[in-house]
């Protein structure tokens, strides 16, 4: 459900737009007030576990995720719709480091490894096929349909939790409750930058406010890291150059993929004229490829190295999105925006298991866990500001009256995203060849609980 949620709302975004009357920025905030929570409380909602028991925690995100759903799926506009995104992220956010704690705990270490290929599995399934689901119920049903399916799931989880998973507690670490208020408001300033500057302009007051707000907000921020004795974000690991090189790829990759996936779904409805289940199914070979590709990539990589898997894929995305920026035209056939499509998610499938082995290689096994969770963190964060810098690009007036006009704004949108892929690749390019740190993904913890890419 957590993955779900970012993916199957995409697709329904220019229904959205209609239904509820919304802009531009109200179908930004949609995507990015759940990314924000999420990203912001995902430390958080693993350290409550710790200290007040992670099944009970579980229990309480999902409970609080159910109730944003329907919350969600009862929004009468687009602003109700924001908020409870944003507490949908928050469940998210406490619930999803949990799962795989809970299921470590309930396998024996000669069944977990299975487990925990199952739970990844599932979580890439989410992610391939998520638009066309999300599609699916805009089609045959109505867009609040998307929101309602959680929450009979919801429900049940919350009743079963108490009688069929086993209560845990770990280190009891303390909360950096004002690291993560400093790392949100950060977020939450620039965010807030880009998406209101084309309505009200760069110069305004307000934009200027919220951009210095923010910068100053993440100044803050890594002071009070860097000397607070129980950091949100462990700034140390950062002057590692393979934990640095890697999270950059991380944050880069998402930026250009959720960035283009934004306005991808629009094209395909707005400009195009295909419905919301027809471009989830035409979104296939984006989303999907990385299920193929990523075992390859996988196990190629502990022989041959994560760089130049890192690299040649985010070189990959970068010529997918290139391309279709390149060809984009209000009558352009399929074939060309499939192949790119193909590439791109070629990429992406690349990149997905060696960014994980490589940020996990960059540190001792004890660092493990914190590692990847700072990784998940980068990445959500990326794709916050990607949907938000490519919104900014992409948008002009008149944007949804002309299919000319849309795809010329897709188009310059596009060329950023490729953008931001030929950074990732720059980063790739700066890992160290050969990692000489243990190797901790080659060990099964809970403590690896945010390593699973969706």
């Amino acid at each position: 459900m957590t993955a779900l949620d970012t993916m199957v709302v995409t697709t329904a975004l220019p229904v959205l737009r209609v239904s509820l009357h919304a802009g531009l920025s109200g179908l930004e905030w949609t995507v990015n007030a759940y990314l924000l929570a999420f990203a912001c409380l995902l430390m958080t909602g693993a350290a409550l576990g710790d200290r007040f028991g992670r099944r009970r925690m579980f229990g309480v995100g999902i409970g609080v995720f159910t109730a944003a759903s329907a919350a969600a799926a009862l929004s009468p506009t687009v602003g109700v719709l924001i908020v409870a995104r944003v507490v949908q992220g928050a469940g998210a956010a406490i619930a999803f480091p949990l799962t795989l704690t809970l299921i470590s705990e309930a396998f024996p270490v000669h069944k977990r490894g299975a487990a925990i290929g199952m739970w990844g599995a599932i979580g890439g399934m989410a992610a391939a096929f998520g638009p066309v689901i999300g599609g699916a119920i805009v089609s045959g049903i109505n867009w609040h349909w998307i929101f309602w399916v959680n929450v009979p799931v919801g429900l049940a989880l919350v009743a079963l939790a108490p009688s069929r998973l086993s209560e845990s507690v770990g280190p009891r670490p303390r909360l950096d409750i004002i690291g993560v208020g400093l790392a949100a408001a950060g977020s939450l300033g620039l965010t807030w930058a880009l998406v209101r500057a084309n309505t009200v302009g760069w110069g305004s007051v307000e934009v200027l406010a919220t951009l210095v707000a923010g910068a100053a907000a993440f100044v803050a921020f890594v002071v009070r890291e860097r000397h607070t004795p129980d950091p949100m974000l462990a700034l140390e690991l950062f002057r590692r150059r393979g934990f640095a090189a890697a999270n950059a790829v991380s944050f880069f990759l998402y930026a250009g993929l959720l960035g283009a996936l934004f306005l991808m779904t629009q094209l395909l409805q707005t400009a195009l004229g295909h419905s919301p289940l027809m471009a989830g199914v035409m979104l296939l070979p984006w989303t999907a490829a990385p299920g193929l590709v990523s075992p390859i990539a996988g196990a190629l990589a502990d022989r041959l190295g994560n760089r130049r898997f890192m690299t040649i894929g985010m070189a990959f995305q970068a010529i997918g999105l290139g391309w279709i920026a390149a060809v984009a035209s209000p009558g352009m056939g399929y074939l060309q925006l499939g192949l790119a499509l193909g590439i791109a998610g070629v990429g992406i499938g690349l990149v997905f298991p060696t960014v994980v082995n490589a940020v996990l290689a960059s540190v001792p096994l004890s660092e493990a866990g914190v590692a990847s969770g700072r990784n998940s963190t980068m990445r959500e964060l990326g794709g916050v500001l990607g949907v938000a810098i490519l919104a900014t690009v992409f948008t002009r007036r008149g944007i949804y009256a002309s299919p000319r006009l849309f795809i010329d704004g897709f188009s310059t949108a596009l060329w950023v995203a490729a953008g931001l892929s030929t950074l990732g690749m720059i980063a790739g390019a700066l890992l160290p060849g050969r990692a000489t740190a243990p190797r901790a993904a080659e060990v099964h913890e809970p403590a690896l609980a945010f390593s699973g890419d969706r």
